[in-house]
């Protein structure tokens, strides 16, 4: 059986890092931090504002003077949506705050409109200039925020913003993710009042001056997914460990249906799928506790090989299906109906050249290259960079014949 140690949260580290700008001559002290082009994204970002960082060895500290800089630069922010979670704490701590319309994966639009309303719902003056925000306010005020989406984004940037304006505010409708908890771990740990959070209503009651702190950034559920998947795909044995198996019970109950075992420790899970074929599921991506939009092309490219015909409906993101083409070259039986898809299982895969559209789904295109006959070459990996941290020594640790090709090690 092969083990494989999961990192920390990308999507929980940058939220974190970017509470740090809270902060006013003082450190944020973060551990298990993943070494990520994300994360040295974010670290530029802040650098940029004026934080010192020193990061080494998966710890992180940032040193926040009494004066940032409140406007961002449009390389570093449309390399990544992430960047629009500093767009909070530097209002708050600023009074303004400049951000071009941040970038990152082309899966469908994401506008940060839920962000901007709750922002001028607690004080903030916002325009929209030449495909920049610019937000400023004489004083941010506490308030009660419904979100007609559980976004995990804005639910991040409000938490931040509240942190530092004395009041209560409520969020109504909130994202309940693990990483929505990791964050509000640290605004407390910072000094802030917070209840509710992992919940639908979050209370936060804020002060003017908060406290260094230091944190554990939670385990990555995404990745340890994918791994576990690469286990049921090849009909091998993974492990993944140090995770919380709850994190992953959308994807478990799901394997159990399909026909998968799984064997769940406290800090692990595992599958076992040698000789074991598996039958077709229907799932709908949906907010945290459902299934995550972040692994329906793993599990798209798990179906691809499952016994009947499968169903999954994605109602998170639009244009979350452009890696239905590449899937196909290796071939897959799929076919759109808006945004639902229906996979008829095949018996094989065969390997091609595809290419990966977004970090999601270049991971699942590498899966499917584990599990088709032949040779498969994946181009295009600068996405999954993003959020893989040593993919390739990973896969090569657990038995898979894989090589990273010169040109791509340039991106890694």
């Amino acid at each position: 059986m092969g083990k494989v140690k999961t990192q920390g949260a990308k999507n929980a580290a940058l939220p974190v890092m970017a509470a740090a700008l809270l902060l006013r001559g003082q450190r944020l002290t973060l551990d298990r931090v993943p070494d990520l082009q994300d994360i040295h994204t974010m670290a530029d970002l802040l650098r940029h504002l004026g934080a010192t960082i020193d990061f080494a060895n998966g710890r992180m500290t940032i040193d926040v003077p009494d004066e940032l800089k409140w406007e961002t630069p449009a390389d570093l922010v449309r390399k990544m949506r992430a960047s629009s979670l500093v767009l909070g704490p530097l209002i708050a701590r600023c009074g303004r705050a400049i951000l071009p319309l941040p970038g990152g994966c082309a899966i469908g639009s994401r506008p940060i409109d839920f962000h901007l309303k709750a922002l001028a719902r607690m004080g903030a003056e916002i325009d929209l200039e030449q495909g920049s925000v610019h937000a400023k306010t004489s004083g941010l005020r506490s308030a009660r925020i419904y979100f007609d989406f559980p976004s995990v984004g804005a639910t991040e940037n409000i938490l931040m913003a509240a942190a530092l304006v004395p009041g209560e505010t409520v969020i109504e409708n909130a994202a309940r993710e693990p990483e929505i908890v990791n964050l509000s771990e640290t605004l407390r740990a910072m000094g802030a009042q917070i209840e509710g959070e992992g919940t639908g209503t979050i209370h936060i009651k804020g002060c003017r001056d908060l406290k260094s702190a230091s944190v554990t950034i939670i385990p990555d559920r995404i990745e340890a997914s994918t791994y576990l998947l690469a286990g049921v795909m090849t009909r091998g044995n993974v492990e993944v460990t140090d995770i919380a198996p709850e994190y992953l019970e959308a994807l478990t109950f799901k394997l159990d249906e399909a026909g998968i075992p799984t064997t769940v420790s406290p800090n692990s899970v595992s599958v076992a799928c040698k000789g074991i074929n598996w039958k077709g599921v229907t799932l709908k991506t949906l907010p945290y506790p459902g299934f995550p939009t972040d692994l329906q092309p793993q599990i798209m490219a798990t179906l691809c090989i499952a016994e009947g015909t499968s169903v999954i409906h994605e109602s998170v993101f639009d244009s979350r299906y452009m890696h239905v083409g590449e899937f196909k070259r290796m071939g897959s039986k799929i076919d759109i109906q808006g945004n639902t898809v229906v996979i008829t299982g095949v018996p094989l895969l065969t390997g091609a050249e595809v290419h990966a559209s977004d970090l999601r789904a270049g991971a699942a295109l590498i899966l499917m290259g584990l599990a088709a006959e032949g040779e498969s070459v994946v181009c295009s990996l600068k996405h999954v960079w993003r959020g893989y941290e040593d993919l390739t020594g990973k896969l090569l640790a657990l038995g898979a014949d894989i090589e990273l090709l010169a040109d791509e090690k340039e991106e890694a």
